[in-house]
């Protein structure tokens, strides 16, 4: 894993350095916001959705300067997600990758404008010729990260999540909600390599399968993560599932049972990955990863 480790920094070396740029600091009334957008941004994340888009990119030639701003974007979503989860309308959190949530260290309505500032700019992102010289390509990244982060994606999955029906689920409930909460990102994060990267059809339905059952390993995770290990661990509140009674993958399966799942995902994971040989040793190592973190 030496070699993934060393990979993830790098990415978000890069990433972090895009995001600084992209984030320009500024001054006047609005700057405050600004100040918000950067601290939910350049905190300390895994990057890994930024990751698996330059990986995916990588798999078809496609340099990872020219993903670069793609996986800035994906990020900005993603840190967009975290920011109103947090908020007491959603989750109620005060702690967020070790530091405190941005309605925390701000204030609610900062955080709310910031966590809209981050969804708005990544499409600015993703629309610019810095992204892709080709427009069709930009158009098609655009629609992807829409389809994913609204109501048939993320925002679709945290209403699930919110509803009065979230504590009955059942399994096959439990695996939809989180293919759209969490799976819908990592889903456009690995398809967007592949559209940058002009794939073939079969290969984006490789990647897409890869990205499926990742994203459901690495929810399992989570979900064990909030059982087994403490805050400090983690860098977020933990137990929070048990306290407000949603049905959770281990609800159903039990801790080894969660796990084992977790495993069979993992192995299925990796062999979707056949058709691009060596050269997706790294993804295949990030399955692995997304289990055995830590946090």
């Amino acid at each position: 894993m030496r070699r993934l480790n060393d990979a993830l920094k790098d990415c978000a070396t890069d990433v972090d350095a895009a995001l600084d740029s992209l984030l320009a600091e500024t001054g006047g009334p609005r700057a405050r916001v600004v100040e918000a957008m950067r601290y939910a941004a350049l905190s300390d994340g895994k990057r890994l959705r930024p990751f698996l888009v330059m990986q995916c990119a990588g798999l078809f030639g496609v340099a990872g300067a020219a993903a670069l701003q793609t996986a800035a974007a994906v990020e900005m979503v993603h840190c967009y997600s975290l920011v109103h989860d947090d908020l007491p309308a959603m989750d109620d959190s005060d702690l967020r990758r070790g530091r405190p949530t941005v309605h925390k260290a701000f204030d609610e309505a900062t955080a709310i404008l910031a966590g809209d500032g981050l969804l708005t700019e990544a499409f600015a992102i993703l629309a610019s010729p810095q992204c892709h010289a080709v427009a069709e390509v930009r158009s098609e990244l655009v629609a992807g990260l829409a389809a994913a982060a609204g109501a048939a994606g993320m925002v679709g999955g945290q209403m699930i999540d919110l509803s009065p029906q979230r504590g009955g689920l059942d399994l096959e409930g439990i695996r939809q909600l989180q293919s759209l909460k969490t799976g819908a990102l990592i889903a456009f994060s690995c398809e967007a390599g592949a559209v940058l990267g002009g794939a073939d059809p079969a290969a984006r339905v490789a990647l897409l399968a890869f990205a499926a059952d990742l994203g459901l390993a690495f929810q399992i995770a989570d979900d064990l993560l909030d059982v087994l290990s403490s805050p400090q661990e983690v860098g977020k509140p933990t137990g929070q599932d048990a306290a407000m009674e949603k049905a959770t993958f281990i609800g159903h399966l039990g801790v080894e049972g969660a796990q084992t799942e977790a495993q069979r995902l993992v192995e299925r994971a990796r062999a979707r990955l056949d058709l691009f040989g060596q050269k997706a040793d790294l993804l295949r190592d990030v399955a692995e990863f997304v289990v055995a973190r830590r946090r």
